[in-house]
């Protein structure tokens, strides 16, 4: 075990690690979401805004991804989780934290694949029970089949957590430059991608007025972005608003026009 973390949080970052996995089958408390999981693993810490600018900038990665079809996604949950317990250990700050986030969240798929594969054992356990008029017991193995996904995060998490200050300072000390300045890199850049795949999925050329003033205040009017966010908020109403007016009056219009070309029966 680490000097700078206790048994305790080890524990609950453990267990945080397998709600994580296991959350999307059983509740969808959205805790496998890299924002919401460094939220609570910076809580854990002590250091609140660590685990939410890692989480926060790792969820940017993951916008609009899914599994479906059982297809298998970078588990940046999980790496929100080791980033931001290892950060705040070793005290390299937010990008270094990020740094370590990617590679573990990334890794994490090969895991969640084996995790996946494991729950094959539980489908023929369940073919038998149907072949064996058995339905009580179906629901039993539906549990059963978590454990293998809780522990494809909870042994990774445990483990880095165990060994971790070791790790981070073997690699601080033996690692050259270049890579951990490719780290601190990354860390700079991945927000930056982030912004540029939401951006990419949202109508900038109708709104580009609204993305330059978002811009100006934050740049160069150093609004903080809970201002930024209630101007946006306040623009969107003014949108909307101008968007009901309009399809409230567009109906009227037509039925104007039409009744201004009837031909009477006078005019016949």
């Amino acid at each position: 075990m680490t000097a700078d973390l206790s048994m305790i949080q080890i524990t609950l970052l453990t267990l945080l690690a397998a709600a994580c996995g296991i959350d999307p089958y059983i509740s969808g408390l959205q805790l496998s979401k890299p924002a919401i999981a460094g939220f609570l693993a910076g809580l854990l810490m002590g250091d609140i805004q660590t685990g939410l600018v890692v989480g926060s900038t790792l969820q940017l990665m993951v916008l609009g991804v899914g599994t479906f079809g059982g297809a298998s996604i970078p588990d940046f949950a999980t790496g929100a989780i080791i980033g931001t317990a290892l950060g705040v250990v070793s005290g390299k700050g937010i990008q270094f934290a990020i740094g370590i986030s990617v590679p573990v969240g990334l890794l994490m798929v090969q895991l969640d694949v084996f995790a996946r594969f494991c729950g094959v054992y539980f489908v023929h356990r369940v073919d038998k029970h149907i072949a064996n008029m058995e339905f009580q017991k179906i629901n039993r193995e539906a549990w059963l089949s978590l454990i293998p996904i809780g522990l494809s995060r909870a042994i990774p998490v445990g483990i880095s957590l165990i060994f971790g200050n070791q790790v981070v300072n073997a690699v601080l000390k033996y690692a050259p430059d270049w890579l951990m300045g490719g780290l601190k890199l990354a860390g700079a850049v991945l927000p930056v991608v982030g912004i540029a795949i939401l951006l990419h999925y949202l109508p900038v050329n109708k709104f580009m007025a609204f993305l330059i003033v978002g811009y100006l205040l934050a740049a160069y009017m150093k609004i903080p972005m809970m201002g930024i966010a209630l101007f946006g908020l306040v623009c969107a109403m003014v949108h909307f608003n101008g968007l009901t007016e309009k399809q409230k009056a567009t109906p009227a219009v037509a039925v104007s026009a039409s009744s201004e070309g009837e031909i009477t029966d006078d005019e016949l």
